[in-house]
């Protein structure tokens, strides 16, 4: 089992920054990915960043440029840094740890933190 503790979402105006964190704990020898997912009213869950083990990152189009997933293993946690953030950024925001142990896999979610971006 893997335990995730998402914190830092808020209001923010346009044009502003927020810093969301996501503390894991339990079995995280077996994670290999983190990432942060993101689901807006009436859409998808869908993918915003995410970070192997290695330090590989991957980010959906629409957030290039603007935020910065970083990971500390010394810590246990994951990081997602969002700059000029938009309306559209307006989601609630999970994380995520995708795990595998010998030849099974397992995806586990955060709690979920509103993220909030006026005009």
């Amino acid at each position: 089992q893997v335990q995730l503790v998402e914190s830092g979402g808020g209001l923010v105006q346009a044009g502003g920054s927020l810093r969301l964190s996501c503390a894991a704990s339990g079995r995280i020898f077996s994670i290999v990915e983190l990432g942060w997912y993101r689901q807006a009213p009436g859409k998808q869950r869908e993918l915003v960043a995410s970070i192997t083990s290695g330090g590989s990152t991957n980010y959906a189009d629409s957030v290039k440029g603007r935020f910065t997933i970083s990971r500390d293993n010394a810590k246990n946690t994951v990081h997602l840094q969002m700059n000029s953030l938009k309306p559209e950024d307006t989601a609630v925001y999970y994380c995520n740890a995708h795990t595998t142990m010998g030849w099974s896999a397992r995806d586990y979610w955060g709690q979920g933190t509103q993220v909030t971006v006026s005009s």
